[in-house]
This record gives C-alpha cells, sequence and structure tokens, in this order.
C-alpha cells in the first residue's frame, strides 16, 4: 500500500514545488514592474530643422553639424525661433562681424537674449554671477560709469568697495589667467555692447537643455577647489546623496515655476537658489535667498538678509518643519560668527608687522602672505560653506582643522619676523 501512493505522493509535491516556483517569479517580476515604473521614460528626440530650408541651417549642416542638431532638438528651435534672432544683427552693432552677406554675433550677448528673457536678464544683472565675478578679478578700472552705477547697486558691489584687480590674476598674467580665473570669472565679463554677462556659461549651447542647466554637474564647472567647493560638499551632504542615488529618477524637464517635492524629492544647486519652488518664484538672481556674505573674510549680514532667508526657507518648508529650520539657521549662524572671530584672530596676529613696516608691499611675495591669505579665502570660507551646506568632513579636515592650522603657522611665521627685526635693531 506505501508503496502504491509513493509515486502518487511525490507527484504531487513535484506539482506544488512548481506552484510555488512559479509564484515566487511572477512575484518578483510584478515587483520589478512596480520599482521601474516609478523611472523617467525619455520622451522620442525631435528634431525641429530635420526638414528646414533656413540658408543658416542649410550651410551649417555641412561646416557644423553638431550645432545644427543639437538647436534642432532644442526647446527654442521647436517654438520657431530662429537663428537669425539670436545671431543677426545691423552692420553698425557693436562687435558684429560680417558673414555670408549679412552680420552678426558669434557669441549672442544678453542684449539679444532679453528680448525674450527681459525678466532673467534683469535678475541676472542684479546677481553675483553679473559684474561683482568680473571685478573679483579684473577690478573696476574698465568699468563705465553705467556698469559703475550698476555694480554698485549690488549687494556684492556695494559690500566690496575698494574694487582694486585681483592681486593674483594680475601675478599669473594673460597668458594663464585666460584659463584660469576668466574661465569662470567671465560669466560677469562686460560686453562691447554696453550689456554684461554670457548666459552661456549655465545654459550650454546649442540645446538648452532643462536637465543640463539644472543639474549640479553645470555649477560643478566653477563652484569646486579648496576655495568655494561647494559642489563637493553638496556630493557629501544628504542632498547630494539623494541626488547620486535617486535623481534618476527626478522629473527634469519639469516646466518652470511648477516644480514641486513630486518632481524633486531632494534639493540640487538649482533648487535652493534659482527654481521656483515651495512659495519662492524663480529668479536669476542667486544672492537672493542668502542671508551672509560667506565669500567674505570677515561675513557679514547681507542687504534684506530677512527677505532672503524667508525665501529660502520657503524651499526648506517643502521638506523640513519649522523647528529644525530655525534650529539649523540658529547653529549655522553660530559657526559662521566663530570663523570670523579666527580670522579677526588672525589679523590680530599680523597686525605687529604692519605697524611696524615689516611685510613688503608687493602681494604674494613671501610665505607669510600665503598663509595669511589662505586662511580666510580656502579654509575658512570652505568651513562656512560646509556647515551651510551640511558637509561635515569639508567643515572639519579641510575647513576648522586648517584654520587652526594656519593661525599657529602664523604665529611662529610672526614671532620669527619680530625677533629679526629685534636682532637687527639691537632692541
Amino acid at each position: 500500500m506505501n508503496e502504491t501512493n509513493n509515486p502518487l505522493r511525490s507527484s504531487r509535491l513535484l506539482i506544488l514545488g512548481l506552484v510555488a516556483v512559479i509564484v515566487v517569479i511572477g512575484a518578483a517580476l510584478i515587483i520589478l514592474a512596480i520599482g521601474r515604473s516609478g523611472a523617467r521614460v525619455d520622451e522620442e528626440e525631435v528634431n525641429a530643422l530635420a526638414n528646414s530650408d533656413n540658408e543658416c541651417v542649410v550651410c551649417h549642416r555641412q561646416t557644423t553639424p553638431g550645432i545644427v542638431f543639437q538647436y534642432g532638438t532644442s526647446t527654442m528651435a521647436r517654438d520657431g525661433v530662429t537663428c537669425q534672432q539670436c545671431h543677426q544683427v545691423q552692420a553698425d552693432y557693436p562687435g558684429a562681424v560680417e558673414h555670408e552677406g549679412s552680420y552678426v554675433l558669434a557669441s549672442p550677448t544678453p542684449a539679444m537674449c532679453e528680448k525674450c528673457h527681459a525678466t532673467e536678464v534683469a535678475q541676472f544683472y542684479q546677481s553675483r554671477h553679473s559684474l561683482p565675478a568680473y571685478v573679483a578679478y579684473a577690478g573696476s578700472v574698465d568699468l563705465s560709469p553705467e556698469q559703475l552705477a550698476m555694480y554698485a547697486a549690488i549687494p556684492e558691489g556695494s559690500f566690496a568697495p575698494d574694487k582694486e584687480r585681483n592681486a593674483i590674476a594680475e601675478l599669473e598674467g594673460p597668458e594663464v589667467r585666460r584659463f584660469t580665473c576668466e574661465g569662470c570669472h567671465s560669466i560677469g565679463d562686460p560686453n562691447v555692447d554696453g550689456s554684461v554677462g554670457r548666459c552661456q556659461k549655465c545654459h550650454l549651447r546649442h540645446e538648452f537643455n532643462r536637465e543640463q542647466v539644472r543639474k549640479p554637474e553645470t555649477c560643478n564647472a566653477c563652484h569646486i577647489g579648496p576655495d568655494h567647493p561647494q559642489y563637493e560638499i553638496y556630493t557629501e551632504s544628504p542632498h547630494g546623496i539623494a541626488y547620486h542615488t535617486m535623481g534618476h529618477y527626478w522629473n527634469w524637464d519639469a516646466e518652470a515655476g511648477t516644480l514641486s517635492v513630486q518632481d524633486f524629492p531632494a534639493p540640487t544647486c538649482a533648487i535652493c537658489h534659482i527654481s521656483g519652488f515651495g512659495t519662492s518664484a524663480t529668479t536669476h538672481d542667486v544672492g537672493d535667498r542668502l542671508t551672509w556674505f560667506l565669500f567674505a573674510s570677515i561675513s557679514e549680514r547681507r542687504p534684506s538678509w530677512q527677505d532672503n532667508k524667508i525665501r529660502m526657507q520657503g524651499v526648506c518648508l517643502e521638506c523640513h518643519n519649522e523647528d529644525f529650520i530655525g534650529e539649523f539657521y540658529t547653529a549655522a549662524d553660530k559657526a559662521t560668527e566663530r570663523v570670523n572671530e579666527w580670522v579677526k584672530e588672525s589679523d590680530d596676529i599680523v597686525a605687529p608687522l604692519k605697524d611696524m613696516g615689516l611685510l613688503t608691499a608687493a602681494p604674494f611675495d613671501e610665505p607669510i602672505d600665503f598663509v595669511y591669505f589662505n586662511l580666510w579665502h580656502h579654509w575658512g570660507r570652505t568651513t562656512k560653506f560646509g556647515a551651510w551646506m551640511q558637509g561635515p568632513d569639508y567643515s572639519q579636515w579641510h575647513g576648522a582643522y586648517e584654520v587652526l592650522h594656519e593661525l599657529a603657522e602664523l604665529r611662529a611665521l610672526t614671532d620669527e619676523k619680530l625677533q629679526q627685526n629685534s636682532a637687527g635693531t639691537g632692541q
């Protein structure tokens, strides 16, 4: 009897096992499908210029086909904006060059952009990215009276009244400066037509793609390195971790002014500083939501910092509660003030050398100049940026620790100079 039932029992067990395997595989497929359903599906790329007989397009398909294809897939091309509308000018327009029987600007200036983007250009003109970026390396000696007035009306312009030509840029000279300071600070260069800046430093030609300009890698072009490592700080912050691990699911092509936590569950550089988000409207003034001049050796409050704070917190409140935000701002304010104290201490350390004329008039010609400068320009600023952007390693080992190290070095160098002076004078 038992022998007769064994085959039947084995068959039942085999069938049950197969059913279980099928159920598990089915469940796994369902879970995989659900997981993928949140991923963004790219729309098919459409080339609006594919059949264009525009004379610029016809010619440049042969000479610069990559540019034609890039522009053909842009929203501007799809909206009917022609090459001529951005590039073509009258023969007497400043900077115009003759080209195939017409006159063009090889690189359109904000004066051309503002024909369609007047609000954005006006906001840009009030920002740190405009004339203050240029003056930071080139000084203000070449600015016209109109540009000087424009510069003085910008918060950073009123905060830096000396407007002296950047000493390091001068030491490097034009051969090197073309690839160093100017690579980033030319975003605020004056143009021969009276306009200021280069929109294409952020909005890369010729796709003018929303995803490109919204991603932190765009800001990384300049906001990196020992003096302003915002991109590196962002990368190690909770916000940056969310971006790097989940950003491929985010809605990068969402319409401006409609962005929400459903599109961006965590902020990028653009979300915090530019994009319309929460109760804060879109702006091209990157300082519009900042409360401190963090770039300065000794930070001060920005004009209208209380209003700026409300705008930034209007972004924060989309994810965080008021208690969290209030405590964070209080703590970051205290950290900023502590760094200010360290920088003032460095001023006090070298003050006897300045009073006694023991420092040379030339900039950056002896080690103490570099130590004194690095203390605030590299490490002090990094400490502050790291605190406000939640990058503990940068606030600590690339910031506060280095400030304390430079203070010790500064004391030793100062004592050495004072002792040498005493020995020389017989005192």
